[in-house]
């Protein structure tokens, strides 16, 4: 059994989270999409599922995050660092490194902050859509106690299409802080 495995059994049987895994992690990787986002308690509940489920992984996580003495244990923990406040190619480098990953997942928040917002960023529909991988619409639900990963899904280009299933998915599931929870909705499903 490895560590990662056995720390994250113990988390999952000394706490009240119950795991719920609907479907396995392809093998060609995926993009895997964590909502609702409310507290960061939702990093720790990430890290056991991935655990529990064997997932080889990395995440987005803002620039801050990985400056001062924690940056090199976040890295090792598969961060990598963005800066949200310039447009960089990010997108563009992270399907580079994903059609590449063999078998690698990739954790996105798409809302983008634990506050309530109006629209998710639109980053991992397309990175998942010019990856061709597929999306793993993982979850938390603090009125059932429950997180893990629900079903995987491929995107179509019909952005509303593929909107309306990831809402239908999330609909009634609230994030630890409930009062946080946001509607999964992309600003270019308006336009």
């Amino acid at each position: 059994m490895s560590f990662r495995r056995f720390f994250s059994g113990l988390f999952f049987r000394f706490t009240k989270w119950n795991l719920v895994v609907e479907q396995g992690i392809p093998q060609n990787g995926a993009i895997l999409v964590g909502a609702p986002h409310t507290s960061n308690w939702d990093f720790f509940l990430m890290l056991a599922i991935a655990g529990q489920t064997g997932m080889r992984y990395k995440w987005l996580g803002k620039n801050s995050l990985f400056q001062g003495p924690l940056a090199p244990i976040l890295r090792a923990l598969g961060g990598i660092s963005v800066d949200r406040s310039a447009s960089t190619g990010m997108v563009g480098q992270l399907v580079e490194q994903m059609r590449n990953s063999s078998g690698e997942v990739l954790a996105i928040t798409p809302k983008g902050t634990r506050s309530k917002r109006e629209y998710w960023h639109s980053g991992f529909y397309r990175i998942a859509e010019e990856s061709g991988l597929p999306l793993i619409l993982c979850f938390v639900d603090s009125k059932t106690n429950t997180t893990g990963l629900g079903p995987i899904m491929a995107v179509t280009g019909d952005v509303h299409a593929d909107m309306e299933k990831i809402r239908a998915f999330y609909a009634g599931k609230e994030g630890i802080r409930p009062e946080l929870t946001s509607v999964p909705r992309l600003r270019s499903e308006e336009a």
